[in-house]
């Protein structure tokens, strides 16, 4: 048998029952594919490890809380043999040979009827790796090569095209805080199979220079006071992109609903009929903080984070947000687009009961090469900001935490 590679197929287990011996590390890993693909799940084990006792609890597999006994394979399509007993390993192999139950053994694969390959997923795509000669199996190379086909797949640097009539419409995807490995590894495969991609200005611009040649790059910047296209623009070049059957792709700093103004541009498409898809992005209110060392919340320190936009000053009417409830909180205040207007925030903070000595960090163009982190407190970060010539994008951190880091100042 050796002699002969494996023949590679896919099985279809919903409802079918699967006979899994052993509760340990090998279950673990293997147990949450095979409740995906709606097995009927046998587990079979005088104990297990607490992820496998959570699925059991969680009624998502049956737990029979004992050792192997010949029979317990005579109903099974599939079988998974995984126990710390070899003599029990043995004995059941032999019975799914003789009931014709395909058999994965975790101790001698040379004795199994069945191998696992190394799968990966992306867009309902399953990728699966099987070594074709037996006597040089390595799991670590199957395993690699899986890998870069799936993040291939993912990050649209393997392309295959589609054969089927796309859907046209818009994906509003949320680019993380500038550094380009930080976007979802979605968002960059709805960004490598855009026809149009309209770009903000804090968007991972890195990713625009991969884009192939015949992908129409419009530049949405809204640049603080200097020019700007204004939202009614950009939800038009959206609708009409899209009205022309092209795959469009908003990119925008961080997430799109994170003042982003995301649900503008959705709301604005969904009364043209243009289909709309959300791809959340990590938000720099907690990655560039964290980029800086900075924990937003920490045991013992802080139990709250608040994020609040700082773009109006909190004595201006239009501002929305309570600043003297704020400055009575004990957890972290992280203030987005508020560079600009921090003395002010200072100031109200201090007046309504924070204490000036507040540690407050500005992290200026987080994640990227340029990232530089200035810290200062309350009373001085008003002047820290023009001495030190902070400029926007920056995030700012108020709060004990600032100090938490291995760079704070505590």
């Amino acid at each position: 048998m050796a002699e002969h590679p494996a023949y590679p197929v896919g099985l279809r287990l919903t409802g079918r029952r699967v006979v899994v011996l052993g509760g340990g590390q090998v279950a673990q890993r293997r147990l949450p594919a095979l409740i995906a693909a709606g097995a009927d799940v046998r587990l079979v084990s005088p104990d297990a490890t607490p992820s496998v006792e959570a699925m059991a609890d969680a009624g998502e597999i049956t737990w029979e809380r004992r050792p192997y006994a010949e029979g317990d394979l005579a109903d099974a399509w599939y079988a998974l043999i995984a126990t710390s007993d070899s003599e029990a390993n043995t004995a059941a192999s032999a019975e799914a040979e003789r009931h014709r139950v395909w058999c994965v053994r975790s101790d001698d694969a040379d004795q199994a009827t069945a191998w696992t390959p190394a799968t990966g997923h992306s867009e309902g795509v399953t990728v699966a790796v099987l070594t074709t000669d037996a006597r040089h199996r390595d799991p670590r190379h199957t395993a690699a090569i899986r890998d870069a086909v799936v993040e291939g797949l993912r990050d649209g640097t393997l392309v295959a095209p589609h054969r089927r009539t796309r859907t046209p419409g818009v994906a509003l995807v949320g680019g993380g805080p500038g550094d380009p490995d930080l976007i979802t590894v979605r968002g960059r495969r709805l960004l490598a199979e855009a026809d149009v991609v309209i770009a903000d200005r804090l968007g991972p611009r890195d990713l625009l220079a991969e884009l192939p040649p015949h992908v129409e790059v419009i530049d949405a910047a809204k640049i603080p006071y200097g020019r700007f296209m204004a939202q009614e623009a950009i939800n038009n070049a959206l609708i009409e992109h899209a009205k022309q059957g092209k795959a469009v792709v908003r990119l925008k700093g961080g997430d799109p609903f994170v003042f982003g103004r995301g649900m503008e541009e959705a709301q604005a498409l969904a009364e043209a009929g243009i289909p709309c898809t959300v791809v959340p992005g990590i938000s720099s209110s907690i990655s560039v903080p964290g980029a800086a060392g900075i924990p937003v919340t920490h045991r013992g320190v802080a139990h709250e984070f608040t994020v609040v936009s700082g773009h109006v000053a909190p004595d201006d009417e239009r501002s929305l947000v309570d600043w003297p409830s704020l400055a009575k909180l004990t957890g972290t205040l992280v203030i987005l687009m508020g560079v600009d207007k921090i003395g002010r925030i200072a100031e109200t903070l201090v007046a309504h009961g924070r204490s000036p000595e507040t540690p407050v960090a500005l992290v200026q163009e987080g994640t990227t090469a340029a990232q530089r982190r200035v810290d200062a407190t309350l009373a001085t970060v008003a002047e820290t900001v023009v001495a030190r010539e902070v400029r926007p994008p920056a995030v700012i951190v108020v709060g004990e935490v600032v100090g938490v880091g291995p760079h704070g100042t505590a």
